[in-house]
């Protein structure tokens, strides 16, 4: 199994994007340590209908079930989980991406006001100089944000805002997520039938 991956979802709009990014790790033959705000469950539910529990070990197995996890290739960790090792450097993974991301997660993070796991995880990510990868999911975006981001892109994170192209010619919502989730994996050097490339 290829080295972890962290995914994190918050409760910005677009959850689509994160659980057809999960289902890609999965495919991928990653390990997947997994994050989910309490936020990002309410829209989940909102806008697809899928009803997580609030218990860790139901979650994992819902989810490993879903997208026929291996064993142990799905780990789900809660908020408050301080001993997992996302939240240290002795065993950083290689990536962590944030689908989608919240504003607000935005700002902690290029502040470092890390008071969570998800935000501790991240922190971590940047201080060891790994890929951190933020698909923010706002529109317009105001001073604030946008230095937010410069802020986190000059410490060498990716933003990747849920900004799809159309040259594909989409015929379907499911073509329009691919598109995002494709270029998310092709930042992480993940394998992935979701698009063409360009040319």
């Amino acid at each position: 199994m290829n080295k972890a991956i962290t995914l994190a979802m918050t409760g910005a709009s677009g959850a689509a994007y994160g659980l057809r990014l999960l289902e890609q790790l999965i495919l991928a033959q990653q390990q997947v340590y997994f994050l989910i705000s309490e936020p990002a469950r309410l829209v989940l539910d909102l806008e697809m209908g899928i009803k997580l529990p609030a218990q860790l070990t139901a979650i994992q197995e819902i989810l490993s079930e879903r997208y026929q996890a291996k064993s142990e290739q799905l780990q789900v960790f809660g908020s408050k989980q301080w001993m997992a090792p996302i939240a240290s450097g002795s065993s950083v993974p290689q990536a962590m991406v944030i689908c989608p991301c919240t504003s607000s997660t935005l700002a902690i993070i290029a502040n470092g006001l890390s008071q969570n796991l998800l935000e501790r995880a991240a922190d971590v990510i940047l201080k060891e100089r790994r890929k951190l990868i933020l698909v923010h999911r706002e529109t317009p975006l105001s001073a604030i944000h946008l230095e937010n981001m410069l802020r986190l892109t000059n410490m060498g994170a990716l933003i990747l805002p849920a900004n799809p192209g159309f040259y594909n010619n989409p015929q379907t919502i499911d073509d329009i997520i691919d598109f995002i989730v494709a270029r998310i994996c092709d930042h992480l050097g993940v394998k992935h039938n979701l698009s063409k490339p360009w040319g």
